[in-house]
């Protein structure tokens, strides 16, 4: 076979590898475009730089700091209506009150002066804050001192004591807030104040109903929700005009400016290091009690044989207490630990179980069971006796009438007719008794005599007696047709 003859394959391998690199390249400028088209249209949609009004911002925020004529009704009208949606434990009513609520002037004010270095607008917030938080304690005060709550609400204690999603919601509603202040032309202020209304307007009511029922630990952990919220929302507020690059005061002393500077730096630390620290602590809590949720849900309540009466967690001490109806053994509570590991967070508190040796569940639920089933045995026995003595009636009633019938048809007098008879017709009968007997004088001749036993009265005189007794015997002679009869008394 020649050489022209045979195939020659590395040109057409060297054009598919030619043909593959340029696919990849093909595909990588694709994916190079496509990348490039995201990221503009992410950009695009998020960038919100490029619609922000620096100069009516900050003049509409500077505008709404003061509390003074209207905007002071409107608060005190606010936190009535709050209050009352408290009180009535109505979500309905309080979104309501934070519709009209005009909180948020101050605590913008006091976020726009920190990132611009106006100490004059600061001074100026810090002071309408503290008329803010005045003026709504001593409105919420009054409402529930002159109508107190006849229960604590779910609405009221839910103000007491921060968790992780009240920051969130503080935080997120002030990015919320400042972000459409920054916008380029109106929008409802209303609809501004209710992300800070949401955070701030239910502590403060629920601050005032402490003060009015003299509860300090609900007075201090409702200032202490209110205090971390307005923290965050200030915080969310500086954050945000510092990334819009809202323009820095000049002073045109260069001394006062760096003190001006130095004073609003130190503030935003100091807003920023609590806020730090009160969001992990409350983070770190919230997990904990996430933890703790689900090992009462997952261990003890899914527990048949078990039967919890209440529980605590303790943060302090470290330690969970569980309280049963009904007596442990040590199995069970050797459980409870071991399942106890298999949460994180809680894994190494100390559990205390407490059980009632005079109420055992299993004890009770068997009690019950077996006087269930007595009563049911007793109630059936009680009805199948019902049914026998009913059917006893009708069989006696069925009986006496067929007797009747055939004294009638052979003229004889039934006992039971004859004794109901004597009863009506002397009154003072206590014994009536009435047999057939068979005499014979000759001892040849038999003779058939009715013979009657009765007993009266003691009460009755013996004079009385015999009169009774002559007329009975006279009544019997004529009811049974016979001469022959012999009354018998009985003593």
């Amino acid at each position: 076979m020649s050489e022209e003859s045979k195939f020659n394959f590395s040109e057409e391998e060297e054009k598919k590898k030619v043909n593959v690199e340029q696919s990849k390249e093909e595909i990588k400028k694709e994916a190079q475009g496509l990348a490039a088209s995201v990221s503009k249209f992410l950009k695009e949609l998020l960038d919100f730089r490029d619609d922000t009004d620096r100069e009516a911002t900050i003049t509409a925020i500077k505008a709404d700091i003061s509390f003074k004529g209207a905007t002071a009704w409107i608060l005190v009208c606010s936190i009535f209506v709050a209050s009352i949606g408290l009180n009535a434990n109505s979500t309905a009513v309080v979104i309501g009150a934070m519709l009209i609520s005009p909180l948020m002037g101050p605590i913008l004010g006091v976020g726009l002066s920190i990132a611009i270095n106006d100490i004059d607008t600061l001074k100026r917030s810090l002071v309408n804050l503290a008329i803010m938080i005045g003026l709504s304690l001593i409105t919420a005060f009054l409402f529930f001192w002159l109508f107190p709550l006849s229960e604590e609400t779910s609405e009221l204690l839910g103000r007491t004591r921060p968790d992780i999603r009240d920051v969130l919601i503080a935080f997120f509603g002030g990015l919320a807030l400042i972000i459409a202040r920054t916008k380029k032309g109106t929008i409802a202020s209303v609809i501004f104040g209710v992300a800070i209304a949401t955070a701030l307007m239910p502590p403060l009511c629920t601050a005032g109903y402490g003060l009015a029922e003299g509860n300090l630990l609900y007075f201090g952990g409702a200032m202490y929700l209110f205090t971390i919220n307005t923290i965050f929302i200030a915080l969310a507020t500086f954050l945000v005009l510092k990334l819009l690059r809202f323009p820095m005061l000049r002073y045109a002393n260069s001394q006062k400016r760096r003190f001006i500077s130095r004073i609003a730096t130190a503030l935003a630390v100091v807003v920023m290091i609590p806020a730090i620290w009160t969001f992990i602590n409350v983070l770190t809590e919230s997990r904990y009690q996430r933890d703790y949720n689900n090992f009462i849900k997952n261990e003890v309540e899914s527990n048949e044989n078990l039967w919890l009466q209440r529980h605590s967690m303790n943060m302090d001490t470290q330690t969970i207490s569980l309280y049963f109806n009904g007596e442990l053994n040590d199995a069970t509570i050797s459980d409870l630990e071991n399942e106890l590991e298999d949460y994180e967070n809680i894994q190494y508190f100390k559990l205390n179980i407490s059980g009632n040796k005079n109420r055992s569940s299993d004890k009770i639920l068997e009690l019950y069971d077996k006087a269930t089933i007595e009563i049911e045995q007793k109630d059936y026995v009680i009805n199948g006796l019902r049914e026998e003595i009913e059917t006893l009636k009708n069989n006696v009633v069925s009986l006496n009438d067929q007797l009747e019938d055939k004294a009638k048809k052979a003229n004889v007098v039934l006992y039971s007719s004859l004794a109901k008879d004597a009863k009506i017709k002397f009154s003072d009968l206590t014994y009536f008794g009435m047999a057939k007997m068979l005499e014979s004088t000759d001892f040849i001749k038999v003779d058939t005599v009715d013979v009657v036993s009765v007993k009266w009265n003691t009460k009755l005189k013996d004079s009385v007696k015999t009169k009774r007794e002559d007329e009975l015997k006279t009544w019997l002679k004529t009811v049974l047709k016979t001469d022959k009869l012999k009354l018998l008394k009985e003593k």
